[in-house]
């Protein structure tokens, strides 16, 4: 069995996991880019307090060319890292939100 199989037979046992939708949309990003865009806009909708999908969303959006997106993606991130006092998260999402802030 291939591993988006594998990742896709998780989310079908648990849809209510982020970390199963949080793989699938990686996996995704290799076979099919729409495809890897819905299971991040279900994170970032559904489970906004999965802290692990805005730094990898927000890249993935800024290499779409959606820079607008991947701002409000780190913004959003910094907010939960700082509620949930991951300073170590904080502090990577800001360092990336002022590297894309200065490309563009």
């Amino acid at each position: 069995m291939d591993r988006l199989q594998i990742l896709q037979d998780f989310y079908d046992q648990d849809p209510k996991d982020p970390f199963n939708i949080y793989g699938l949309a990686l996996e995704y990003q290799k076979y099919n880019i729409n495809k890897s865009k819905e299971y991040f806009d279900l994170l970032l909708t559904n489970f906004t307090d999965y802290l692990a999908t805005y730094y990898i969303a927000a890249k993935f959006y800024e290499e779409l060319g959606l820079e607008e997106e991947a701002v409000q993606i780190f913004k959003n991130g910094i907010k939960i890292a700082q509620s949930q006092k991951n300073t170590k998260t904080e502090n990577e999402l800001k360092n990336a939100l002022v590297n894309l802030e200065m490309e563009m």
